[in-house]
């Protein structure tokens, strides 16, 4: 069917990408000819969510993604990433998962923020993403949320590229 295909077994790290692999085609879904750009794009509520990186070339590129390394679905089926929470500009142990539509209600700082001994953070102003995903400077005491991880976004193939962090974008391709 659609649905299935036989596992791609080549390696460890095929095999674990395989099975973390997302198509937004087959039946109820969408088809090769008839999505647009629109569909095809990275959008914010793929952060953490669905790799930017990791999805086929041709026609079925944007359409066939791969889960990013911490993300999970929750009970109704919606893909969720965690993040750790923030009390009064002190990042605590906690770890809540949120969903896209929540994840837009909150303050969230990027994993690699300057924190000192006791969590908190060192800088007046936090580059973050604000409440419906706009990027600003806020205060600490202002951010609900830090990222877990600087690897939160990207698949567990991409996750495995050296210094993907420095390399061009289509060099990570």
């Amino acid at each position: 069917s659609q649905l299935s295909q036989f596992m791609d077994q080549n390696n460890p790290l095929s095999e674990v990408t395989h099975k973390r692999r997302i198509s937004a085609l087959g039946p109820g879904g969408l088809t090769r000819e008839r999505a647009g750009f629109e569909v095809r794009d990275v959008h914010t509520t793929h952060y953490g969510r669905l790799c930017p990186i990791e999805t086929p070339e041709g026609p079925n590129i944007g359409l066939i993604n791969s889960l990013s390394v911490y993300a999970r679905t929750n009970n109704y089926g919606f893909l969720e990433t965690p993040f750790r929470k923030v009390v009064n500009g002190q990042v605590t142990e906690d770890i809540e998962y949120l969903s896209a539509i929540e994840e837009g209600n909150y303050v969230i700082a990027q994993a690699n923020s300057n924190l000192d001994e006791n969590f908190r953070f060192t800088d007046t102003y936090v580059t973050c993403r604000g409440e419906h995903g706009e990027s600003g400077l806020y205060k600490p005491e202002d951010i609900h949320y830090m990222d877990i991880s600087t690897q939160q976004v990207v698949s567990v193939a991409a996750a495995l590229i050296p210094f993907l962090e420095h390399d061009d974008a289509n060099r990570a391709l």
